[in-house]
């Protein structure tokens, strides 16, 4: 059996998993740190519309979709490198986290996330009794 070979194929396939293409973008950059009590999480959203953008918690399941709407415009294209469509990331979120108090602030093109750390998670200190009438033993 005769097969044909296309040696970038392979190469194609795997740029355009890395960095997406104009139908399926690539996923959206984050910044993730843990400061105190709280985890942030900053994701790069430049030229979205606030109103495109949804976040969703299911279980521990934090998804964020946000669309950049395509040009609309007949004037000729001369380049076109910024993606454009829907983007969309899932993280998963560990149990030491209150998914009820999550908030979300946009600015500047940066989606910024806190989320508490649960009271059942911090660190607290732990009482140690101790027997204050100990018993002698008599001969």
């Amino acid at each position: 059996m005769l097969m044909r070979t296309d040696p970038f194929r392979d190469l194609d396939r795997l740029t355009q998993q890395v960095f997406g293409t104009a139908a399926r973008p690539a996923t959206i950059p984050m910044d993730a740190w843990r400061d105190g009590d709280e985890f942030r999480i900053e994701l790069d959203l430049p030229g979205v519309d606030v109103d495109s953008i949804d976040l969703d918690v299911e279980r521990n399941v934090l998804t964020i979709r946000a669309d950049r709407a395509p040009r609309e415009s007949t004037n000729e294209l001369i380049a076109a490198e910024r993606p454009r469509g829907v983007f969309s990331r899932q993280l998963i979120l560990g149990d030491n986290l209150d998914l009820d108090r999550i908030s979300a602030d946009y600015s500047a093109g940066v989606l910024k996330l806190r989320i508490p750390v649960a009271e059942r998670a911090k660190p607290r200190k732990i009482a140690i009794n101790t027997e204050s009438d100990a018993q002698a033993i008599s001969a």
